[in-house]
């Protein structure tokens, strides 16, 4: 057998993946939890974890700008520290007739924890500069339900 410590850097080490099925929708203009989240204990803090998100988000009308943005143990990473215009994602909605519209916002980072300690990575959401409502797994007429996923890979340093 191979030993965990033996593997080349570059090496998936664990993956875990967090699902939400649960539905969401939010009309401020602030950063909130959606539920979607995964934890993952790194055995090296020489390792990086590798994370994936899917977001399934839906509109309401044609004025919504949507962010996303991704935090590890509550601190937000990887983007700007403005927190009012910061996020992987910008969603902007504006063309007339987008009434309605249901997208598929994705993102990926590679982090770098430099801990053995259990890191939980999390989504949030926000409506940015615009009115109306956002949704999450669903659109704006409830008729049809999808899911938003994250996974995380622990990659040897």
């Amino acid at each position: 057998a191979i030993a965990v410590g033996d593997l080349p850097a570059g090496s998936v080490i664990q993956g875990v993946t967090g699902v939400l099925t649960s539905t969401y929708s939010q009309t401020l203009a602030s950063w909130v939890d959606i539920g979607l989240s995964a934890d993952i204990t790194p055995i090296s803090t020489d390792n990086k974890i590798l994370v994936m998100a899917s977001v399934a988000t839906g509109t309401e009308v044609m004025a919504v700008n949507v962010r996303l943005r991704l935090l590890r143990d509550g601190t937000m990473i990887g983007s700007s520290t403005d927190l009012s215009n910061s996020g992987f994602t910008h969603l902007e909605a504006n063309q007339t007739g987008n009434n309605y519209q249901r997208f598929l916002e994705s993102f990926t980072f590679l982090d770098s924890p430099s801990s053995t300690s259990e890191q939980t990575y999390k989504v949030q959401m926000m409506l940015s500069g615009a009115l109306g409502t956002a949704y999450v797994n669903r659109g704006h007429s409830d008729q049809t339900r999808q899911h938003s996923t994250i996974t995380l890979m622990e990659i040897a340093g």
